[in-house]
C-alpha cells in the first residue's frame, strides 16, 4: 500500500505591520536534509534550503498584499491561501501549522508542525523567504521605515517610523498600532 503523500502548509507574514502575508504548500519529492521552523535557522541558511526545495518539492505559494489583507481580513485571506493549495497541489493530507483551518474543510492541523513535519518545515521555509524577500525589496524604495531589519514586524523601531513618517504603501492599515 502506498505512503499517504502528505502536502505541508505554514504562513509567513501573518502578524506583520507591512508587508504580504504568504502561504506556502509544499509535497517533498526527495529528503531534504536541515529541515526545521523557518524562524529557527539563519536567513543564509533558509537562502539555501528555499532552492533546495524548490527543486526537491511540488509546491504552490500564495501573496496577499496589504491592501487585499485590509479589504478582506486576514482570515478570509488565509482561506483563499488554503483552498488555493489544495487545488493545485493534490494530497491525501494537507497539514497547516496551528490550530485554525479558517473555516476551509479537509485542512488539519498540528500546533508547532513546522518543527515537527519536514513537509511544514519545508513550507515555513518557502513562505518565510517568499515574505522577507519582498519586504526586503521594499526596503530600498521606503529606506526611513528599517524594513530590512523587521520584515514589518511591530518592532519598537518600526512603529517610531511609522509614528514619525505615517503609514506608507506596503503598510497594514486594518492593523493598528498603540499610540
Amino acid at each position: 500500500m502506498a505512503k499517504p503523500i502528505l502536502c505541508g502548509i505554514d504562513e509567513a507574514g501573518r502578524g506583520s505591520l507591512a508587508g504580504d502575508l504568504v502561504i506556502a504548500g509544499v509535497i517533498l519529492t526527495q529528503t531534504v536534509e536541515s529541515l526545521t521552523d523557518s524562524k529557527k535557522i539563519s536567513e543564509k541558511k533558509r537562502e539555501e534550503l528555499y532552492t533546495t526545495i524548490i527543486e526537491n518539492s511540488l509546491h504552490h505559494i500564495v501573496s496577499f498584499p496589504p491592501k487585499q489583507i485590509d479589504k478582506e481580513g486576514l482570515s478570509r485571506c488565509l482561506a483563499i491561501g488554503l483552498e488555493s493549495i489544495k487545488k493545485y497541489l493534490n494530497a491525501d493530507i494537507y497539514l497547516f501549522d496551528g490550530n485554525q483551518t479558517f473555516g476551509v474543510l479537509g485542512i488539519n492541523t498540528m500546533v508547532k508542525a513546522d518543527t515537527k513535519v519536514a513537509q511544514v518545515s519545508a513550507a515555513s521555509i518557502l513562505a518565510k523567504v517568499t515574505h522577507d524577500r519582498a519586504i526586503i525589496k521594499a526596503s530600498k524604495i521606503y529606506k526611513e521605515y528599517g524594513f530590512e531589519k523587521h520584515k514589518g514586524y511591530g518592532t519598537k523601531r518600526h512603529i517610531e517610523a511609522i509614528k514619525k513618517y505615517g503609514y506608507c504603501n506596503i503598510h497594514r492599515l486594518s492593523f493598528k498600532i498603540k499610540p
